[in-house]
Formats: C-alpha cells, structure tokens, sequence
C-alpha cells in the first residue's frame, strides 16, 4: 500500500503531532482509514518508550529503550493493526469481523469488534493456553477452537472468511491490518525527539510486524524526515518454531516452515510465515541478522525484563530480551549501538509457564518469629 507522500507532506510536520491525540490516530496522513467516524475509540498506541538502564548494566550496553506495547488495551501491539482493520471494515459495512490467532490477536480483535458492535469470529488452536482463550469471549467473540496448529485456524478461517463475506483483519483486511503496525516505528522516531537507534530488535511470528516496521522507516524517509542507512533491523523467533531465522541462515533466503511448532512462545508459532520472505530480505538489507533462541533462554530472558525494569513480557518479549542478550556476548550488537526493543505483549496472558518454576508457597503463622524463621538470615540496611 503507498501514500502519496507529497500531498500529506505539509500536515505531517513534527510540530504539528504535539497537539494531537495521543493514540496511533496521530498519525493519520499514513493511515488508510478516510471516514473518521469509522474508528474505534479504545485508543491503542503512543506506548511508553522506557530507558533500560538497569538492562544497560546488566548487558555492558550503552543505551537501550524499551517499547513496552504491554499498556495496549489488550495488552498487546496487535492492537495497532486491528484498530486500522477494523476501522476500514466499518468503513466498508462489512457485516462482521474475525481473525485466525495464537492469542493475543484474538484478545484485540474481539475487543475492538465489541466496542464497535460488529459479530466477531475467532479462528485458534484449541491446544493455546486457556487464558488467551478466556479473553475473545469474554469480549462476546464467537471462539471456533480448531484441532491443529495456528496454520490449520488460518487456513479454514480463510475458507469462512471467503465464504461469508466477512472481514477477517490478518486474512483479506491484511493489507490494512499491516498498516496500523509501523506506528510503533513512527512513535520511537518521536519519542526519541525525532530521531532513530541503531538497531531495532523485534519478535517475528508471520514476519509482518518486521516489514511494516521497514515500511514506516522508508515513508519517514520519504518525507525527508530521516536520512542516511536507517536502523540494522533483527528478528528474533524462538528455536522450536523458527522458519524465518532458518531462511535468514539458508543462500536462498526462503523461510523453512515448521509443520509442528513446539515452543512456549505461542504467539510466535506461526509455522509457515506470510510475510517471512520480505522479513528475511528486509534484515539482509538493513545489515540486521536473525537469532532463534531456546525456551529455557526465553525464560530468563522475561524474569531478567522483569527484575531489572519492572516490564513482565510474555514470551515474545522474553525472546527479544534472548537475543539482545546473546547477540551483545558474540559481538553481533556493539556496546555503543543504541538499542529499542519492541516488547509486543503483557506477561499476565501466558502465566502457565511459570507454574513450575513458582509453585504454591506454604503459609507462614502471623507472628514475628515465624517471620523470622522464614526469612533467615536476611537482613537490608
């Protein structure tokens, strides 16, 4: 989807986004919705942008910035894209809305169906987590808990989508559901006090966040907004499900699809990627590089998150924080590199991982003794 970028180069000017509403909305000139009664007021976007410096200590990093998309409404970035899809189905008087998710998808879309009272279909694996299944119907969706994986949703919730004439945002609104995700990069370019890092690292499930993300930095750049190579773009995917990062390794650039995800890390097990040829293309030419870690270092990578920032990630996140973690000891990011990392979702929507490593604790008698007893030689101060 293009712009006709010197027709909006006048109102899209930085000192004219101060005064605008604090939501993805700000930046309508590069947003493909022309009815403003069509969006869906639940205000997602213009995210805290948090200076990591306890992660700077930790890692030996100079500068790193955390886009913690965990505040979304639904506490995820699929909120972007969803309130752009959505927006152009009301736009169009589709008569209902739908998706195929591993979770957080499903979460954004029915919340954004319900506020603008439209039917919503949601197509996902009945293996996901119970929690991220709890949400789409506790916001009225219509849950169509498949038997397979999410390649297995995707591909019948194409077929109803098709047959019904509904409007499914990833599946044939996926040109505008993109849209709504290079905000995050329109957001870090302003938050910075319009300016950009050195690398930007993000989480890759069907690859798209990563080349909406590339389209934004190149309508900046045709705005005359940025200048020179722009930030090295990474991706990152976890070791039991990581197509793009096996293409990314391969001479061809092809993904390798995965017929059976297996990997903690649900809302990045998306085994045949639609967007993973151009994500692969993207990181090459941007000098970016992928990176599949394991689940045990994903694990560490959201408690260290969360024990030196306060940010409790979802896996996802966990994954980012890996990466950074394992490219900074090889040498792949630089000490002095300015880092953002796209932290795509809240660690309350996958809290069964955890179920093992913090069990149930026995109660302790109400008395300072016991107290005492139970906390050992610690002392502070």
């Amino acid at each position: 989807m293009a712009y006709e970028i010197s027709a909006v180069r006048e109102s899209f000017r930085r000192e004219a986004l101060a005064s605008r509403p604090r939501d993805l909305w700000r930046y309508r000139e590069l947003l493909p919705v022309f009815d403003e009664s069509a969006r869906v007021d639940l205000q997602p976007g213009f995210t805290p942008l948090r200076r990591g410096r306890n992660l700077e200590e930790v890692l030996d990093l100079q500068e790193v910035w955390i886009k913690d998309d965990t505040v979304n409404p639904t506490y995820s970035f699929k909120d972007r894209p969803v309130a752009v899809a959505v927006a152009k189905a009301r736009e169009w008087g589709l008569p209902a809305v739908g998706c195929a998710s591993t979770g957080n998808l499903a979460a954004a879309t029915a919340a954004a169906a319900a506020k603008a009272r439209l039917p919503c279909y949601v197509f996902a694996p009945a293996s996901l987590e119970p929690t991220k299944l709890l949400l789409p119907r506790i916001y009225g969706a219509t849950l169509v808990p498949v038997d397979g994986t999410y390649d297995d949703a995707n591909r019948v919730a194409l077929l109803t989508a098709d047959a019904r004439g509904w409007g499914f945002v990833n599946i044939n609104l996926r040109p505008y559901y993109a849209e709504g995700s290079k905000t995050l990069v329109f957001e870090t370019w302003e938050q910075l006090g319009f300016d950009l890092p050195d690398v930007i690292l993000t989480p890759l499930g069907s690859g798209l966040l990563l080349t909406s993300v590339d389209k934004g930095l190149r309508e900046l750049r045709e705005l005359g907004e940025i200048d020179g190579a722009g930030p090295r773009l990474v991706g990152t995917q976890p070791d039991g499900c990581a197509p793009i990062v096996r293409g990314f390794e391969s001479p061809d650039g092809r993904p390798r699809p995965v017929r059976k995800p297996e990997t903690i890390a649900e809302s990045l097990a998306i085994g045949d990627p639609a967007s993973g040829f151009e994500a692969i293309e993207i990181m090459r030419r941007t000098r970016g590089f992928a990176d599949a870690p394991s689940d045990a270092e994903i694990l560490e990578g959201q408690k260290l998150l969360a024990q030196t920032e306060g940010v409790f990630s979802e896996p996802a996140g966990g994954t980012t924080i890996a990466t950074l973690r394992r490219a900074r000891a090889d040498g792949r990011i630089d000490r002095d590199e300015r880092v953002v990392l796209f932290i795509t979702g809240n660690g309350l929507k996958a809290p069964g991982i955890w179920k093992d490593a913090f069990p149930p604790l026995a109660a302790v008698p109400p008395t300072l003794a016991a107290v005492d007893a139970y906390l050992g030689g610690t002392r502070h101060g």
